[in-house]
């Protein structure tokens, strides 16, 4: 087993690298003068499994196709299987037609990684189960849940807790957290959403007064939704709001508004590499799953069960 990584989250490939107790494959990503990605592996991978940890976050294109080019030359160098290790996949809120005469680009992504010549993905919190489906080779999703469930009862678990989920469409994720945390009872933010990155909170469904209210979904962007959550819930009388996003995209002016925001904390993963501003941020906090998924990369080398991760 070999664990390679391209430039988009360097210091989560070495986190899950030294969970391994392994070192990273001596491999060169760098770029020509007029952009195009050049990939060169300074030592043999023959015959090995190879695993490729790379985001494809901000700049999407980019890193999607520093991926495809380090699988082709993995597979060009004859590694025996080739597993691309995507903690965000990006493109993946584009999973379905919205309307007419639009594209399902997520779809088109899951082809792009298939025909580069992956044998296998590993990703985490798809933003949509369904995308399991859009490849044609094993793929593995792992949840982020129980790195924060931990977390959430070492900080906040002699409080009167309630697990929220921000739109109707998360319920089944904010579930399985209430599960994890004895059963916490759950409320949800009826919105709504009339063009991407705007919405409004119309109701708050379920008894959130003087409780402490943990919000939870997978991608926070540029963090209108969320705030605007956390402000209604405070309005119908919750004790604090504290979010835990498992993908923290964090475009434009989202951690400014974080920082302004009724929001006692936020909590993101390293899934995606964090910028300065969200490391400054006195309201942000960064988990790591790098244990995580170095546990799941050690289950898959050894032919092992990865579902039991999550019992």
């Amino acid at each position: 087993m070999k664990i390679m990584a391209a430039n988009s989250n360097l210091p989560l490939a070495r986190a899950i690298a030294g969970y391994l107790e392994m070192p990273l494959v001596d491999a060169q990503v760098r770029r020509f003068a007029d952009e195009e990605i050049f990939v060169e592996i300074h030592e043999n991978v023959r015959g090995e499994d190879v695993f490729v940890v790379q985001s494809t976050s901000y700049p999407a294109n980019d890193n999607l196709m520093e991926l495809l080019i380090c699988i082709d030359a993995l597979k060009r160098a004859s590694a025996r299987r080739i597993t691309a290790v995507v903690p965000y996949f990006g493109y993946a809120r584009q999973d379905r037609k919205p309307g007419p005469r639009t594209p399902i680009s997520a779809k088109l992504v899951a082809n792009l990684i298939t025909e580069a010549g992956a044998d296998r993905v590993l990703a985490v919190d798809l933003h949509a189960g369904q995308i399991q489906g859009f490849f044609d080779i094993p793929t593995d999703n792992l949840f982020g849940a129980p790195v924060m469930a931990a977390d959430i009862q070492a900080r906040y678990g002699d409080q009167d807790l309630m697990v929220v989920s921000p739109d109707v469409g998360g319920v089944v994720r904010a579930r399985a957290l209430a599960k994890r945390l004895d059963n916490a009872p759950l409320a949800i933010v009826d919105k709504r959403r009339d063009r991407p990155g705007e919405s409004e909170v119309m109701n708050i469904i379920g008894d959130v007064k003087n409780r402490h209210c943990i919000m939870i979904d997978d991608i926070i962007d540029s963090g209108g939704t969320l705030c605007n959550a956390a402000q209604s819930l405070l309005d119908e009388g919750a004790a604090s709001v504290t979010a835990y996003i498992t993908h923290g995209v964090l475009s434009g002016g989202a951690v400014a508004r974080v920082d302004g925001s009724a929001l006692k904390e936020l909590v993101i993963t390293d899934s995606i590499k964090p910028t300065d501003a969200a490391k400054d941020s006195d309201k942000i906090r960064i988990l790591t799953i790098a244990p995580l998924i170095g546990e799941a990369v050690r289950r898959i080398a050894d032919e092992s069960s990865v579902s039991s991760l999550f019992d």
